[in-house]
């Protein structure tokens, strides 16, 4: 395996990004530098559509050293067309800046976590910034050995590094830090030491950016909801529903969203706690947002228990409510009288309920004791 330094690797990019990014430099004196014909003709010869990349990072076909034909080698080998390596080179053009040494160290990097070729070759098609961004490479190695020895799975750590590539251009200790605290938090709730590993690849496949989040974020987040009651079994259930997210959520707006559920829904704080964890995400929604659904549910006639009952209606924003509420009529279904679990979840969820409505009232109702008629009767 081919190793370069950091201190070394990709010198040339680091010293592009920081004298020719577009927000150091206007892009009006990059139309003043002629641009490289040889960088145009190889990329002409690819299909490439030059007039997007000269809208979008015109200042790359300015330089005047470009790896355009070795870089194309490179993505051959692993496994990409003409038509992929053109849309690469359309999506991140700075691409062909870097030396080929460097992108072979960056490949022999990713195929350490990439289980085969293919794998690798969609993430670079989907994700080329995070490939061909070959700063912090000692660091990217670092996290990578880190959370091997966690015995995590090798497709959630390179989805990953492609999908937040910050997380690995970090130091690993501010990682270990996080992935700590992660784990103290699960067994600190209840959780059981021979399942961690699966929660912490759930947390992480499910919010890629939550190595991003700081430790603290994480204890306050929590440190609020045990004030408010929740016991360790129910906390871990919210951590659990609410994924990564959690550290997202600030003490603060937290209160907010739960003063207001309480008094609309005027009920108690046992009360409270068991909407919130039927409906967790009501704890990711402001006041307004909550005011006004609430309110466009009184107004089609809905009651404040029906809601306690189905408090996930207040996830659909009042316009879906609405469209679900009137589609249901057509078949005589009345939320008024009902339950609203028929028009909660998603779109596919909905359509499922609506589907076994319909057929209800299409299908006549058979009665199992009835008498047959004969042949004769008809």
């Amino acid at each position: 395996m081919l190793r370069v330094s950091s201190a070394s690797l990709c010198c040339y990019c680091q010293r592009m990004k920081l004298l020719l990014s577009p927000s150091s430099v206007s892009s009006s004196s990059y139309s003043r530098r002629p641009e490289n014909q040889r960088t145009l003709d190889s990329l002409y010869e690819l299909s490439v559509d030059v007039r997007k990349v000269r809208k979008s990072k015109g200042w790359v076909l300015s330089e005047s050293t470009a790896f355009v034909s070795e870089t194309t080698s490179i993505l051959r080998e692993m496994g990409a067309n003409t038509a992929v390596i053109a849309h690469i080179l359309e999506d991140h053009p700075e691409a062909v800046l870097c030396r080929p040494a460097h992108v072979l160290a960056q490949r022999d990097l990713w195929v350490s976590v990439c289980p085969n070729k293919r794998d690798l070759m969609n993430i670079v098609e989907k994700f080329p910034a995070s490939f061909f961004t070959l700063t912090h490479h000692e660091n990217q190695r670092a996290n990578i050995v880190y959370l091997r020895s966690l015995r995590l799975n090798k497709r959630i750590i390179s989805r990953l590094m492609a999908s937040a590539p910050q997380s690995f251009s970090r130091p690993v200790e501010r990682n270990q830090e996080v992935i700590h605290t992660l784990r103290e938090t699960y067994l600190d709730l209840g959780g059981d030491e021979n399942n961690v590993r699966v929660w912490l690849q759930k947390l992480l496949s499910q919010n890629p950016y939550i190595l991003l989040r700081p430790a603290e974020a994480w204890r306050d987040s929590l440190g609020f909801l045990w004030d408010q009651g929740f016991s360790t079994e129910e906390l871990l259930s919210l951590v659990s529903s609410l994924r990564a997210s959690i550290s997202e959520l600030e003490p603060q707006a937290m209160l907010q969203a739960l003063t207001y559920i309480q008094a609309a829904l005027d009920c108690s704080k046992e009360e409270l706690k068991h909407i919130l964890l039927r409906c967790p995400a009501l704890l990711y929604y402001a006041p307004p947002t909550l005011m006004e659904r609430f309110q466009g549910l009184m107004d089609v006639g809905v009651t404040m228990e029906q809601v306690k009952a189905s408090p996930n209606v207040l996830e659909l924003t009042p316009q879906i409510v609405l469209y679900r509420i009137h589609k249901l009529a057509s078949y005589g279904y009345d939320v008024r009288s009902g339950s609203l679990d028929v028009i909660v979840g998603t779109k596919k969820d909905f359509e499922t309920s609506y589907d076994k409505l319909s057929l209800r009232q299409q299908r006549p109702l058979f009665n199992p004791v009835a008498p047959l008629r004969s042949a004769e009767e008809e």
